[in-house]
C-alpha cells in the first residue's frame, strides 16, 4: 500500500488526533482536570487549523480517485473549522450548565464527527465516497439536536431533524442509482463523459440529488424542518448548524455540478434560477412573521442559502471564490448573533424579539455588537456583508443572469425591513422589564470579538477575497 497518499489526507488525519486526544481526555482527565475540557479542545482545535492553514502546493487524488485534494479544499475546510472553534468557544457557558456539564467529551467529539464527515464530502472523488461523509455528518448532527434530551423542543426537533434527512438520503441515493444505471459509474471524472443533454434518466437524477442535498442547504421546498429544528435545538448547535453544515453542503453542490453535470448546464441553470427566486422570497417574506429570535435567524438562514447559490449557479470560478468569501462572511455575522442570543438565552431564558426591547439600556455593548452583525447580513456597507452580496451578485452577472440579479436586490430590500426590527426592539421600543445586564464569560467575549473583527475586517481588506480567487482556479 502507497502510504504516501495520506499526504493529501492532512486535514482529515489531523482532525482524527484531536477526536482521539478529546476521546482520551475524557475517559482519563480527574474532575479537577475536567474543568479544563474547552481549553484543551480550543487549543487543539486551533492547533489544527495552524497546522493545516497552508495548502499543499499540488492536486493530486487517493484511495483509487475516491479522494480527491486541491489547494482550495485546503482553504474550505480551513474556514469551516474556524467556525467550528467559534462554536466551541460560545457553547462552553453552555456545557457548564448541571444537566450537561457531564457531557462535554460527548458533545466535542460528535461536533468533530459531523466536521470529519463534511471534510470527506468537500474531498470526494466519487459518489459513495460523498454519501458517506454526508452520513457522517447528518447522523451524529441529530444527536447534537437533541442533546437536551429532558427538553421537549430538543427531542422533537432531534427526531424531525433525523427523520428528514432519511428520506432525504433516500431520494440523493435513489438519483445515484439513476445516475450509475445511465453512466455504469459513480466516479466524478468519468461521468461528464458519459452525460448528453436531454436525457430524462439523467434529468432525473439531477433532480433527486438536488433534493437530496437541498435539505442540507435549506433550499426551498425542503426547508421545511429548519424553523423547528433551529428553535428546539440547543442554541450553540443551532448556530453550528445554520453555517458549518450549510457551508459544507454548498462548497460540495457547486464542486459537484462543476465536476460531474457540467454537460447538463442548461438544465441544471434552469432548475438552480427557480430554486434561488423562491428560496429567497419565501425566506424574507416568514422572516417577517417571526417573533422568536432562533425561528426568525432560521427563516433569515433560508434566504441567505438563496443568495448563496448566486455563486453557484455560473458554475464558474469567479462563483467559488465569492461563494467561499459569502460563507466566510456570512459565518462570522450569524456567529455573532446566536452568541448574542446564546448568552442572554443562558442567562435569563429569554429568547423572544419582543424580550430584546430595550436592550440597548442595560447591554450597550451586546446591543452594538448585534446591530453590526444585522447590518452585515443586510448587506449594509462598509460593512462585511455589503462586499460578500456584491461579489455573489457580480459572478451570477457576468453568469448573465441579470434578472435573476435584479430579483436578489428587491428581496434585498425586504430583509433589511426584518433586520432593523430588531435593531427597532433593541433601541427604539420601550420595556418595563427589559433584560438585566449581563456578565458574558471569558470564552464568548474573545468569540464574539473574533466576529467583531470579521465583520468590520473582512469589508475593508482585500487580500482574503484575493487569496480566495487565486485558489479557487484550482478547483
Amino acid at each position: 500500500m502507497d502510504y504516501s497518499q495520506f499526504l493529501y489526507m492532512k486535514e482529515e488525519v489531523s482532525l482524527i488526533v484531536v477526536m482521539a486526544i478529546l476521546f482520551l481526555y475524557d475517559l482519563i482527565a480527574s474532575e479537577k482536570a475536567r474543568k479544563y475540557f474547552s481549553v484543551v479542545a480550543c487549543v487543539l482545535l486551533g492547533a489544527h487549523i495552524i497546522y493545516n492553514l497552508i495548502p499543499t502546493s499540488t492536486p493530486g487524488s487517493a484511495f483509487g480517485g475516491m479522494y480527491y485534494y486541491t489547494p482550495m479544499m485546503t482553504i474550505i475546510k480551513s474556514i469551516l473549522t474556524f467556525g467550528t472553534l467559534i462554536v466551541f468557544m460560545q457553547a462552553d457557558l453552555w456545557l457548564k450548565r448541571e444537566d450537561t456539564k457531564f457531557k462535554q467529551g460527548e458533545f466535542y467529539f460528535l461536533i468533530l464527527s459531523t466536521l470529519l464527515g463534511m471534510f470527506f464530502m468537500i474531498a470526494s472523488g466519487h459518489f459513495l465516497m460523498f454519501f458517506l461523509g454526508l452520513e457522517m455528518a447528518s447522523i451524529p448532527m441529530s444527536t447534537l439536536i437533541a442533546f437536551d434530551k429532558y427538553r421537549h423542543n430538543s427531542a422533537e426537533a432531534g427526531a424531525k431533524y433525523i427523520l428528514t434527512a432519511m428520506f432525504s438520503s433516500a431520494l440523493l441515493l435513489f438519483g445515484l442509482s439513476f445516475l450509475y444505471g445511465a453512466c455504469g459509474t459513480l466516479y466524478f471524472e468519468d461521468i461528464p463523459a458519459l452525460l448528453t443533454s436531454g436525457n430524462y434518466m439523467q434529468l432525473a437524477a439531477f433532480v433527486f440529488f438536488i433534493a437530496g442535498i437541498g435539505f442540507k442547504i435549506s433550499i426551498v421546498p425542503f426547508h421545511l424542518w429548519t424553523a423547528d429544528v433551529y428553535q428546539g435545538a440547543p442554541t450553540p448547535v443551532t448556530s453550528y448548524l445554520s453555517v458549518i453544515s450549510k457551508g459544507s453542503a454548498v462548497f460540495v453542490l457547486l464542486t459537484i455540478l462543476m465536476k460531474v453535470f457540467a454537460p447538463m448546464v442548461t438544465e441544471w441553470q434552469n432548475i438552480i434560477y427557480g430554486l434561488i427566486v423562491i428560496t429567497i422570497t419565501i425566506g424574507n417574506l416568514f422572516a417577517l412573521r417571526q417573533k422568536n429570535m432562533k425561528r426568525f435567524l432560521a427563516f433569515s438562514s433560508i434566504s441567505q442559502a438563496g443568495y448563496i447559490l448566486l455563486g453557484v449557479i455560473g458554475g464558474t470560478a469567479i462563483g467559488m471564490a465569492s461563494l467561499v468569501y459569502y460563507v466566510l462572511v456570512y459565518m462570522v455575522a450569524n456567529l455573532a448573533i446566536f452568541g448574542v442570543i446564546s448568552i442572554i438565552e443562558q442567562r435569563t431564558e429569554k429568547v423572544s424579539m419582543d424580550d430584546y426591547n430595550g436592550l440597548y439600556k442595560t447591554n450597550p455593548k451586546l446591543t452594538f455588537l448585534t446591530t453590526l452583525a444585522l447590518f452585515s447580513l443586510a448587506g449594509i456597507p462598509p460593512f462585511a456583508g455589503f462586499f460578500s452580496k456584491f461579489f455573489v451578485f457580480m459572478a451570477a452577472f457576468k453568469s448573465g443572469f441579470i434578472v435573476l440579479v435584479v430579483i436578489a436586490l428587491l428581496n434585498t430590500i425586504i430583509s433589511l425591513y426584518y433586520y432593523l426590527l430588531v435593531v427597532k426592539a433593541m433601541y427604539i421600543n420601550k420595556n418595563d422589564n427589559p433584560i438585566e445586564p449581563i456578565k458574558t464569560d471569558c470564552y464568548t467575549k474573545i468569540s464574539l470579538t473574533i466576529c467583531l473583527i470579521g465583520i468590520i475586517g473582512l469589508g475593508i481588506t482585500s487580500i482574503v477575497y484575493e487569496t480566495i480567487t487565486a485558489f479557487s482556479y484550482g478547483m
